[in-house]
């Protein structure tokens, strides 16, 4: 009886698991800061473009590299998305030669407010990164509020994002 229970448990907890939804322990708290390398020529994420602002925005911060395919099928929402008045976008390329991450940029252009490099892969692992591509919504104060693992589809704006986007 109690062997049959604890399948029964099992089964109905697997079946509640949200495969999609991964945890993450920044929800709610400060972000640890992004120490990243300047990327070419472009503007330098850095600590207090993620501190609290008085401004209605939110900001996403994506995690991608030119090696990633998921990251390609992403870039056009990524685009949209920093075209919204009440978004600022910041990148971080992980883990990429720079050469390879400037020619994406050039070929399939540039959505982000600012962009950095982590070389290291430390700060994917401070911000508990799975992989890539993995974007983090942060709001007015500060905190995260937020945390996509793999590509923004269409589908996932209007799921995930859209609640976060439109207020």
């Amino acid at each position: 009886f109690i062997f049959f229970t604890l399948i029964l448990i099992a089964f109905i907890s697997l079946q509640k698991y949200d495969k999609e939804n991964l945890p993450s322990v920044l929800i709610g708290k400060y972000p640890p800061p992004l120490l990243l390398e300047k990327l070419g020529s472009y503007d330098l994420v850095s600590k207090t473009d993620l501190d609290s602002i008085k401004e209605n925005k939110i900001r996403l911060v994506n995690f991608w590299a030119s090696w990633c395919p998921p990251c390609r099928v992403e870039h056009p929402q990524l685009e949209e998305l920093s075209e919204l008045e009440n978004v600022e976008l910041y990148g971080v390329n992980y883990k990429d030669k720079k050469n390879s991450a400037l020619n994406f940029l050039k070929e399939y252009g540039n959505p982000f407010l600012k962009i950095g490099t982590d070389q290291s892969g430390r700060n994917a692992i401070e911000w508990g990164v799975y992989g890539v591509p993995e974007t983090f919504v942060i709001d007015e104060k500060g905190r995260v509020l937020f945390r996509h693992a793999g590509p923004i589809t269409k589908e996932t704006m209007k799921k995930k994002f859209h609640k976060f986007i439109n207020k």
